[in-house]
């Protein structure tokens, strides 16, 4: 069972066994010596490769440690590849700074490729070097990255997938619900909190008016709605698979408010920029609504009473 479950599991993220001279890799130190760091090829089924000392810093160091620890991830550049033996020479001062926000993102684009292609597999019963074959490495020759063909076939499958030769249907099926459940942006909340004022002529009209005007915003994708906490406090919140684009919409709103308040003698407070919110701003809100519905209950059942005793 150990070694079926082995060889259903583990592979290599890329077609090629061994990377390419030049190439940027990740690694992971498996273990520190006189002669250099060992380490995990992390893209590359955790072959062993080689960093010597000399290749750990362009600067004298007195100490290894000083520079790499063990367990640690580092981005390093590939220097000699004998595939015969499994041997890969790395270097990490040869690592331009600014090249390794790039290693970091494909490399953690081929992980969530690979956590997919795996999740496919197991649930399917199918080798996982067999898939990739079928699957994964006709993808990433076709796009730029096989993540970036996931990400597309949320919206267009068929083209995606038009020349891929799957083992089964069922299969590919098995990878369009992964691919949903992983990749498909969760809608965010985005709340601002604003006081609104108005003690002209108009007074509540002015304010009704305003927020009708704000919410107007809103769309069926990016809807906006405005609660009363406590007056003058409203929270207007609305709901978007962009982040970008619901902090937009929203800080459009509260600018129309503004501005219609204003024409009409009133004024606006922005207590709270619009921002994401979670789970426990949600919960913090919910619990002083219901405080202030309680409080508004009790208000009621006093005025009944100063009635009844004044009638």
């Amino acid at each position: 069972m150990a070694e079926e479950r082995k060889r259903v599991i583990n592979c290599r993220f890329y077609e090629q066994k061994f990377p390419e001279v030049d190439e940027l890799v990740m690694v992971r130190v498996k273990s520190i010596t006189d002669i250099g760091a060992y380490v995990s090829l992390l893209e590359y089924d955790n072959s062993e490769g080689l960093i010597l000392s000399s290749e750990l810093s362009r600067k004298r160091i007195r100490s290894i440690s000083q520079l790499i620890r063990v367990g640690r991830t580092e981005a390093v550049v590939v220097l000699r590849v004998d595939s015969e033996k499994g041997y890969v020479d790395l270097s990490k001062s040869k690592v331009a700074p600014e090249d390794i926000p790039k290693c970091e993102e494909r490399y953690n684009k081929a992980k969530t490729v690979h956590s997919i292609m795996r999740h496919l597999a197991e649930t399917t019963n199918q080798d996982l070097e067999h898939l990739y074959e079928v699957v994964g490495w006709p993808l990433y020759r076709r796009f730029t990255h096989a993540f970036d063909a996931f990400k597309a076939a949320l919206t267009e499958p068929d083209d995606v997938f038009k020349d891929i030769a799957f083992p089964t249907p069922e299969i590919r099926e098995q990878l369009l619900q992964i691919i949903q459940r992983r990749l498909k942006p969760q809608p965010v909340k985005i709340r601002a909190d604003v006081e609104v004022t108005c003690f002209s002529y108009e007074g509540i009209d002015a304010i009704k008016k305003a927020l009708k005007l704000g919410e107007a915003h809103g769309d069926e994708e990016t809807p906006i709605s405005i609660t009363l906490v406590a007056p003058p406090l409203y929270v207007m919140v609305t709901t978007s698979h962009d982040k970008v684009h619901g902090t937009s919409v929203l800080e459009k709103a509260v600018k129309t408010i503004t501005e219609s308040i204003e024409e009409s003698g009133g004024s606006i407070v922005i207590k709270a920029a619009p921002r994401v919110v979670n789970e426990k701003d949600d919960h913090s809100l919910s619990v002083l609504l219901e405080q202030l519905k309680d409080q508004n209950k009790e208000v009621g059942g006093d005025s009944e009473s100063e009635e009844e005793v004044g009638m």
